[in-house]
C-alpha cells in the first residue's frame, strides 16, 4: 500500500507524525482500496484529535480527498441528465461526504462506504429537485411531482391507459385539487426556448426563417393603448375650447398643416399661430395634470 510519503520535514509533516498518521501529499492519488484502510486510520485519530487543530484539518481534509472516488461513484449515475452540469454535480456531492465524514461513527463497526454513499447521492438528489427547476416552485410540490410520476406510471400498467386526476387522487390519498397543483407544478421542472418551432411541420429545420417560434405568439406591450387612454382623458377637455381653439387643433393635428399654413388659412402671422397653440395646449396640459 502506497501512501505516498515524501519525507517532508515541514511543519505540516512533523504535527501528522507527532498525531500518529502519515503524512500523504496528494491523497486524491491513492487507490480505492488503499483509501478504505486510510480512511479507518484516519477516522481513529480524528476521534481523539482537538477540532480546530492543523492535526484535526490535516486528518479531515485528508479524508475528504482520499474519498473523492465515492463522489464520482455517485455522480455517475447522474451524467445523463440534461440539466445539471457535471462539475456542479461533482461538488454537490462533495458537500455529501463531507457531511459522512462529520457525523460518521466508528463505533457502529459499519464500512465508511456504505455510510457515505447515501449521503452523497442524497444531497446531489438535493441539488436537482431544488436548483434545477425552470420555475422555482415550493418544496411540497417539488415531492408530489415525484409521487404523481410514480403513481402515473404504476396505474398506467394496471388501466393500460393513462390515469386521470380522479384515479391518481384516490391512489394518492390526497384531494383531487392537490393533484391539480401537482400537476401544473411539474410544468415548472423544465423550460424551452421561445425559439423553438411553434409548427411540427417545421421542427427540425433552424435555417428555415419562415419557420413560426413561441415567441411569435407571445404579447406584448403596446403603445398605441396609451394613446389611447390619453385620448379618453383628453375627449372631455376639448369639450372645455371655444370653436376657434379647436378648429387651430384640427388644422395642427388633423390635417397636419404648418404653422405658416395655418396663419394663411386664418389670416395670421406665424408668430401668432404659435402663441394661440401654445396657449391651447398649455390649457389641455394642466387639464390632464390635474385629472392626474
Amino acid at each position: 500500500m502506497s501512501t505516498h510519503s515524501t519525507g517532508t520535514s515541514g511543519p505540516a509533516a512533523a504535527e501528522a507524525d507527532a498525531a500518529g498518521l502519515p503524512w500523504i501529499e496528494d491523497a486524491g492519488k491513492i487507490a480505492p482500496q488503499d483509501a478504505r484502510a486510510l480512511s479507518r486510520l484516519f477516522f481513529d485519530q480524528l476521534v481523539v484529535l482537538e477540532e480546530g487543530t492543523h492535526a484535526y484539518q490535516y486528518a479531515r481534509n485528508t479524508l475528504i480527498e482520499m474519498n473523492q472516488s465515492l463522489v464520482r461513484f455517485a455522480a455517475r449515475r447522474f451524467r445523463n441528465r440534461g440539466n445539471g452540469d457535471m462539475e456542479d454535480i461533482l461538488q454537490v456531492g462533495t458537500i455529501g461526504l463531507i457531511k459522512a465524514i462529520d457525523r460518521f461513527d466508528l463505533t457502529r463497526e459499519a464500512e465508511f462506504t456504505s455510510f457515505a454513499i447515501p449521503y452523497i447521492v442524497g444531497e446531489i438528489k438535493r441539488y436537482f429537485r431544488d436548483s434545477t427547476w425552470a420555475v422555482h416552485v415550493p418544496r411540497r410540490l417539488q415531492e408530489l411531482r415525484v409521487d404523481l410520476a410514480r403513481a402515473k406510471e404504476r396505474l398506467a400498467v394496471e388501466l393500460d391507459r393513462d390515469p386521470g386526476v380522479k384515479e391518481l387522487a384516490a391512489e394518492l390519498g390526497i384531494s383531487e385539487e392537490e393533484v391539480i397543483d401537482g400537476l401544473i407544478a411539474a410544468n415548472g421542472y423544465m423550460s424551452d426556448s421561445l425559439d423553438l418551432p411553434a409548427d411540427s411541420s417545421t421542427s427540425g429545420k433552424p435555417d428555415q426563417k419562415t419557420a413560426t417560434t413561441y415567441a411569435d405568439f407571445l404579447g406584448d406591450w403596446d403603445p398605441a393603448m396609451e394613446l389611447v387612454e390619453n385620448f379618453t382623458a383628453l375627449r372631455p377637455l376639448l369639450g372645455t375650447l371655444d370653436d376657434r381653439e379647436r378648429y387651430l387643433l384640427e388644422l395642427r393635428f388633423g390635417q397636419e398643416l404648418t404653422q405658416a399654413q395655418i396663419g394663411a388659412e386664418l389670416g395670421v402671422s406665424q408668430m401668432h399661430v404659435s402663441r394661440l397653440l401654445s396657449r391651447t395646449l398649455g390649457k389641455l396640459r394642466e387639464g390632464l395634470l390635474s385629472e392626474g
